[in-house]
């Protein structure tokens, strides 16, 4: 798995790895139940072992067992993803996120509100991954430390915004506005990509996550401003 950056991707890895754990123990379990009957209750003689109807108690273990397992998992997964899909009452940064035939568009807002001001805009271009275009991927810059609200907006077909160092994607829908947040925890650039088969130049859908700290965020928003709100 990629390196999280984000606490809601730290919080999805360990219930991955739980998860893995959990279906290791009871892979470990069951194959060594097999195992020792297999050595220990194998055929030895022609005589007809002692036939039984049913063991009341065994039959009770192993259908209470799986339902317990499914009860656990149940609570982590719902615990982590309530985690992961609650949103907050004012996030620091709020960025609408258009995805279109073949680029992105970044709109930074003002507020999380529907009628918010547009404060600065990115507007990406097709990337040619073999031949890359002067300017290179868009960029969306977000600051570390800070809850960021991303709005998800499709106004062609169905895309997917996807940056694998968030463990995580949502897709974009005509007609229904997806979000979430996310809190960087680590400085850096990170790829992004769309993730949902959108047509024949899918492949050229990058951009990058760009994350800052949050002085150098205000100074890039300011300095965008000052250039007219786009970039």
């Amino acid at each position: 798995m990629p390196e999280p950056i984000s606490d809601q991707a730290e919080r999805m890895l360990t219930l991955w790895q739980g998860s893995w754990i959990a279906a290791f123990a009871v892979g470990v379990l069951v194959w060594g139940l097999i195992i020792w009957a297999v050595l220990f209750h194998r055929k030895r003689t022609e005589d007809l072992p002692p036939q039984v109807r049913y063991n009341l108690p065994i039959e009770i273990l192993y259908t209470a067992v799986p339902f317990v397992i499914i009860g656990v998992l149940f609570f982590f997964t719902a615990r982590d993803q309530d985690y992961v899909e609650t949103l907050s009452d004012d996030p620091a940064v709020t960025v609408e996120v258009t995805g279109y035939q073949w680029s992105w568009q970044f709109d930074y807002k003002d507020s999380p509100a529907k009628n918010a001001r547009t404060i600065a805009t990115v507007t990406g271009i097709p990337v040619d991954p073999n031949h890359p275009v002067p300017g290179g991927k868009p960029v969306l810059t977000v600051p570390a430390g800070e809850k960021v609200r991303i709005k998800l907006v499709a106004n062609d077909v169905i895309h997917s915004f996807w940056v694998p160092a968030l463990l995580y994607k949502k897709d974009l829908m005509p007609g229904l506005d997806n979000e979430f947040e996310f809190t960087a925890n680590k400085t850096g650039t990170y790829e992004g990509r769309c993730a949902e088969l959108c047509g024949v130049d899918h492949s050229r859908m990058l951009f990058q996550l760009r994350v800052v700290t949050p002085e150098q965020y205000r100074t890039y928003i300011t300095n965008a401003q000052n250039a007219g709100g786009a970039q």
